[in-house]
């Protein structure tokens, strides 16, 4: 299926040679060395601030580790869990050799059957991580494309807001939908994401089973570690 359209001002050559160098070399990168680094239920387990951080955080069951897997070009960097909402842990995968970059695959958030203290446990752990992590560049926010921003969504991003993290609006499983219906969730994604703060006004639309927009959230990843 192809992407829905989105507007943007044509690009001058130096632009394009700029877009086509970054493509290029989020390509390389992602194509080597990637590995999981270590699991933190708590702030005290956090690794050592030494390299920039980009943050994934999405809904459960929205394809986060997909996502992740699809980026990384691994067929299991990041597991899926067996029962979505039980692990509260932050997970760190180390990008590049020497490190570039690091990808911090967040808790899922919005899980219906997690008691009371899980989701507390939750959002202390993430809310402390985001607010005083002096290397986190960027957080993903992941929104399915079958269901738009749900409230849950809105608290997210509203927590990042507050926090004063700059986000970008990734929608996932494009392929599960039809392109129009596609087309009106994006704009309303965008639209949802210009009302907010911190938001980055463009959204990134992908499938990981069809490896749709990749070779851009490669791009966006890059870009943003190196701000």
């Amino acid at each position: 299926m192809s992407e829905p359209a989105l507007s943007s001002p044509a690009l001058s050559p130096e632009e394009q040679a700029a877009r086509a160098d970054l493509l290029e070399r989020a390509r390389l990168l992602f194509a080597g060395r990637v590995d999981f680094l270590k699991s933190a239920p708590a702030l005290k387990f956090l690794p050592d601030p030494e390299v920039p951080e980009i943050a994934f955080a999405g809904r459960s069951n929205v394809g986060k580790s997909s996502l992740l897997n699809a980026l990384t070009g691994r067929k299991s960097i990041a597991r899926t869990s067996v029962t979505p909402g039980r692990t509260q842990e932050l997970n760190f995968f180390e990008v590049g050799e020497p490190t570039r970059l690091r990808l911090v695959d967040m808790p899922g958030y919005g899980f219906a059957k997690a008691p009371p203290k899980v989701v507390e446990q939750w959002r202390r752990l993430v809310r402390d991580y985001l607010r005083g992590r002096v290397v986190l560049k960027r957080t993903l926010v992941l929104i399915d494309s079958r269901h738009g921003v749900k409230p849950v969504d809105d608290e997210m991003m509203q927590m990042l807001d507050e926090a004063g993290v700059g986000y970008r609006v990734v929608l996932t499983k494009a392929d599960k939908i039809k392109a129009t219906d596609l087309a009106q969730v994006l704009a309303d994604t965008q639209a949802a994401a210009r009302k907010r703060t911190a938001a980055y006004p463009q959204v990134l639309v992908t499938s990981s089973e069809l490896k749709l927009g990749i070779e851009d959230l490669r791009a966006a990843v890059l870009e943003d570690s190196e701000i």
